[in-house]
């Protein structure tokens, strides 16, 4: 592809990593400048971008200045162009899928190299396919052009009833970016992005002294010993490693849950997992078609117990489960065309929305197998958007489950391709109810495709053991589906005071 790229001073050292990066991909690359950090003026960089996708003689153009505003501003004052900022991958996605933009801008303070380069490789890779959305882009045209006439506004909503207002104590997707404000008592919640080390490091620092009574101050430096943190702050999924200050300590990570932080393992001389670690991970499950109203109730105690990362059920249970969890932080979880995956996208989508409605906060929809091993991915693209629209809709989370013992690898790999493109946050291995549930190999097949758009993987389906679930993680596995939660929870626990008897 051909891409126009410009910064202003503030922009210049983002805009060097950026370029490089497009040239290793293959792009051909046109800069337009600016050459330095000497102060310039963004304006003159921003329409320089703008004209040349404009003129058509490049294809996209990214702009780059302090908070990526202003940049956006210009270039939408070119006809022809349509610009976007984007802060995070979902912005990104969104502004290519839903808006067709053909220049992005960035902030360079808001955002590190790592984050931009993600960003850059989901907005040149996205596609604006749907009709609506293509519709509504031909509308921004003629209203640019004078032609559109104006139109009044709807008085009634001409879609589902939205859904009531979420409020878990976790609320935000995974990889949400986290800012904590260094006088500030608490930390800010900014957008759905994965977290570069630098940042994470800043967090840790900031939210440390926060912690502590102390101003922040001075860099952070490398301890002996590090902690690698997997979790969930106020919604979202960290899995990177930090050098900790002195005060890092298993007191102090326990403080970080009180904050929101779902899950730690403390590496070194005075660590071992917090009990409550492995119960972070899984979807405490029962999906039986004879289930009782008495048994529902006795899976939420446990999982409200043990901090389960969700209960998963029937969609018929929603109500009561959100009833049961309500306030502690545990999600409810809906299967939706379960477990055949073999009705039409529209049933699916009522379906998640009734189930969302009632206080689901994840779906886990199984797609048209039949219709991925005819090669008809047309079809299961509108299945798993179907779902993935109804879930955004509502503020749920949506999981793809693929029953991979029905696939091929190849299948696996078109499968998970297919749900990235519709934006799903999870692929899952099974629905426990196949001819076989996850394997290490499957969840490391899925993980590889699904990475860089920012997705996770469930691992369901015959996983009974703390082993099991390990193997799974170290996989990439960041979710397990589980009906043996209680148990694999105190095996883990066994095992965690084994190793701190021997220690």
């Amino acid at each position: 592809m051909r891409i126009a790229i410009g910064a202003d001073h503030g922009g210049f050292p983002l805009k060097k990593e950026l370029l490089a990066h497009l040239q290793s991909r293959g792009h051909q690359v046109v800069d337009v400048g600016t050459s330095s950090t000497e102060a310039v003026d963004y304006p003159v960089f921003a329409q320089a971008v703008a004209q040349k996708v404009a003129d058509g003689s490049c294809e996209r153009g990214i702009m780059i200045d302090g908070a990526g505003i202003g940049s956006s501003m210009v270039a939408n004052k070119v006809p022809g162009v349509r610009a976007a900022l984007a802060y995070d991958l979902s912005s990104a996605l969104n502004s290519r899928e839903h808006n067709d933009a053909n220049v992005l801008t960035l902030g360079a303070g808001l955002i590190g190299p790592t984050l931009a380069r993600q960003i850059v490789d989901a907005w040149l890779s996205a596609t604006c396919e749907e009709d609506r959305h293509l519709r509504r882009v031909a509308m921004i045209g003629e209203i640019e052009r004078g032609t559109r006439g104006s139109e009044s506004a709807p008085t009634t909503p001409s879609g589902p009833p939205p859904a009531p207002a979420a409020t878990p104590a976790r609320p935000a997707a995974p990889g949400t970016a986290v800012t904590a404000a260094s006088a500030g008592p608490a930390a800010t919640i900014t957008g759905t992005v994965p977290i570069s080390n630098e940042d994470l490091e800043r967090i840790t620092r900031e939210l440390e002294a926060i912690l502590a009574g102390t101003p922040v101050s001075g860099p952070l430096q490398p301890s002996s010993r590090a902690t690698s943190v997997t979790g969930a702050l106020a919604g979202t999924t960290l899995t990177q490693t930090l050098w900790p200050t002195p005060a890092s300590s298993p007191e102090t990570a326990l403080r970080f849950i009180e904050l929101g932080v779902g899950r730690f393992t403390l590496n070194g001389p005075h660590a071992g997992p917090i009990p409550q670690d492995i119960a972070g991970y899984i979807d405490h499950t029962l999906l039986k078609p004879d289930a009782t109203d008495a048994q529902i109730r006795e899976l939420c105690a446990e999982a409200r117990e043990h901090r389960f990362a969700a209960v998963c059920v029937n969609p018929i249970w929603a109500r009561l489960v959100a009833q049961e969890l309500a306030g502690s932080g545990v999600r409810t979880c809906c299967v939706v065309g379960f477990p055949l995956g073999a009705t039409y996208p529209e049933t699916k989508a009522l379906e998640a929305r009734r189930a969302i409605r009632e206080g689901a906060r994840e779906i886990d929809m199984v797609i048209n197998i039949g219709a991925l091993k005819g090669g008809d991915d047309a079809q299961v693209l509108a299945d798993i958007r179907a779902v993935v629209e109804a879930c955004r809709d509502g503020s749920a989370r949506c999981k793809v489950i693929l029953e991979t013992a029905l696939l091929t690898d190849e299948e696996k790999r078109r499968a998970s391709q297919l749900a990235r493109r519709a934006r799903a946050h999870f692929v899952k291995t099974s629905t426990g109810f196949g001819p076989g549930g996850a394997t290490v190999e499957d969840v490391a097949l899925m993980a590889a495709e699904v990475r860089g758009g920012g997705m996770e993987v469930k691992a369901s389906g015959g996983i009974r053991s703390y082993p099991d679930v390990e193997r799974m993680i170290a996989a990439g596995a960041t979710r397990i589906g589980a009906s043996a939660g209680v148990a694999i929870v105190a095996e883990a626990r066994a095992a965690s005071a084994g190793v701190a008897a021997s220690a």
